[in-house]
Parts: C-alpha cells; structure tokens; sequence
C-alpha cells in the first residue's frame, strides 16, 4: 500500500476548468417571482445572492456567466423587487434576490420582500449557498447583520462576497478582507473563505466559479 501524496500548497484549484465551463454554458433566465407560492419548482441545486440595494448583484450575475445583459443592472436602488431565478442545464440556478436597506420602495412593498425573502431561505431544500455581496469599500454594517443573523437561525449556508474591489487601493484589500473574516468567524453558517471581486476588472471570478463547482460536486 502506497501512502497518497498530499497536492503541493501552490498547487491550482481542481475546480477551476469544472468552473469556468460551467458557467460559459448555456444560461436561460427562468421566471421573477414576487411571493413564494409564485417559486418554480426545485430543480437541481440552487445557489442565490442576497445584499444591499445597488451593491452589484446584478453586475455579478453577469459577469459570473460571462453575458452583458442576462440580468438587468440599474443606479436605482431597489430595482430588483422579486426572486429572479436563471439556470444552466438541469443542474444548477442562481437566484438574484431582492436588495435590502434603502431600497426606493413602498414600506408595504419592502416588507412584502421581507417575508418572501424568509420563506424562501427556511424552505427552499435544494438551496446549498447563499453569497452575501458586500461592498467592499463600506464592509458589514448593521443591516448585512440583519441577514447574515436570519441565515444563522435558519441554518442556511452562506460565505461573503466582496463586490467593487477595484475601487480599493490593493494595500488596503487585505485589511478589508481580514476584517470581514473576523466579522464571520464565530458565526456558526458562514461559509471561511472571503471572495474578493471586480465586476468591472473580472478579478476573484475563477475563484468563484471554482467554488461554486466545488459545491455542485459535494452536493452530488
């Protein structure tokens, strides 16, 4: 019998080719449902990203498949006001979830959200990961808390993706990324590894796309 060798420290990420076809496939945008009863039906493993209004979801969902307009981007904050579902094949969706904060909204309407937003995390089985955007230049502040709290409770993974790096000096970046890091860490649902990303650079999107192929091969 033959020991294993361990993969050098330096060695690339095995997940990093699975990733990079995954999303160069074929993404299709599903349905946008405002209430759960309005959801369609749980197909395959589903991924979704929750964060402030105007902190970069959309700009995400289109730069992580590599299309210019698969989700529509807006300066208005509060745009996206349901659960907009886009898949690639059978086997996985990327669910763009309405802003929180200050959203331009009705109060009716942002509560309407709100009670969406908590079905869909406490029922929705076949959701393995929820990224939380962070924009990287203001850090958690006390509403992200709010909803890294409520995925706690739920018992709901979820790791933290840091948005508009390219708009802090590179010195800096590793101070921001440690001290989101400390934020999480005794958190019992968060997810280590922080994802430092560029929309407009692509920087950190091959890790990402890494991670979320490594999950879709956990999850089998």
């Amino acid at each position: 019998m033959t020991d294993t060798v361990p993969a050098p420290a330096d060695a690339p990420d095995p997940f990093l080719e699975p990733g990079r076809l995954l999303f160069a496939g074929e993404w299709n945008f599903i349905c946008a449902a405002p209430t759960i009863e309005t959801l369609p039906p749980m197909q395959g493993m589903e991924i979704a990203l929750a964060g402030r209004s105007n902190v970069g979801k959309s700009s995400l969902v289109n730069a992580l498949t590599g299309r210019k307009a698969l989700a529509r981007t807006s300066v208005t904050p509060g745009r996206t006001q349901e659960l907009i579902f886009f898949r690639v094949g059978p086997e996985l969706s990327l669910v763009d979830m309405p802003g929180y904060g200050f959203a331009k909204a009705p109060k009716e309407k942002v509560d309407a959200w709100t009670r969406t937003i908590k079905a869909y995390l406490r029922g929705r089985v076949n959701l393995a990961r929820v990224f939380v955007l962070i924009d990287s230049r203001h850090g958690i502040k006390p509403v992200d808390e709010e909803i890294l709290d409520l995925l706690d409770k739920a018992a709901v993974s979820y790791a933290i993706i840091l948005t508009k790096t390219d708009q802090v000096k590179p010195s800096a970046l590793p101070g921001v990324i440690a001290g989101v890091q400390e934020k999480i860490r005794r958190r019992p649902a968060a997810y280590p590894q922080v994802f430092p990303t560029s929309s407009e650079t692509g920087a950190g999107f091959p890790e990402l796309r890494a991670a979320v192929a490594r999950l879709l091969d956990e999850q089998g």
